[in-house]
């Protein structure tokens, strides 16, 4: 990541990244009051704000929470891609969760982050998001597409950055019709139209 932050201009050297990195994930900000928040502590760890959650994006400080007891689940949320990302990697589990909790029993009524990932690679990929992409980044790590979204705070500080299911592709859309066709198909063949 040094290396191309440097390359395209965006820091001079080691010394230099690791103060724009200091800077953006760990500078304290104000979000409601003085130097009460940082990238980091929003969205690595979370922070509780008027009885509600906010960030909380890493799959390890949830787990870690839920280990405490400090964390009550409360469901999932359907992904608009279930099992596409799955079946194109060869990875059976979905890497993106999106789902609904209680934290020290503030409610987050909707949260995502990846599950399994690093948070190196997570800060990384954030990293160069939040610097060289818009608000909301289409990226792709090997066939798996993900939306990364970046949300600045105080002009050139990360005020939240979290994954979000892409939307379905063409491709996707047309072969999950062609499945559904050939299942109602097949379903009228055996049950003939009557039952159906």
């Amino acid at each position: 990541l040094c290396k191309y932050l440097i390359k395209k201009g965006l820091t001079k050297s080691q010394a230099t990244f690791k103060q724009l990195l200091h800077d953006l994930w760990f500078k304290l900000y104000r979000r409601e009051t003085w130097n009460d928040s940082s990238g980091f502590e929003h969205v690595f760890v979370g922070e509780i704000r008027d009885e509600k959650v906010m960030g909380m994006h890493s799959w390890l400080q949830i787990y870690s929470e839920e280990k405490k007891g400090e964390f009550d689940y409360m469901g999932f949320i359907k992904p608009k891609r279930r099992g596409t990302n799955a079946l194109l990697s060869g990875v059976e589990e979905e890497r993106i969760q999106t789902i609904q909790f209680k934290w020290k029993g503030c409610l987050k009524p909707i949260s995502s982050s990846f599950v399994g990932t690093s948070p190196e690679f997570e800060l990384a990929l954030y990293t160069l998001c939040f610097l060289c992409g818009e608000e909301e980044n289409l990226v792709e790590t090997g066939n798996y597409r993900v939306i990364i979204k970046c949300h600045r705070i105080a002009r050139d500080k990360i005020g939240t950055s979290y994954p979000d299911q892409a939307p379905v592709t063409t491709e996707e859309a047309a072969v999950k019709i062609q499945g559904r066709v050939r299942i109602s198909q097949a379903k009228k063949q055996r049950y003939g139209k009557k039952n159906l």
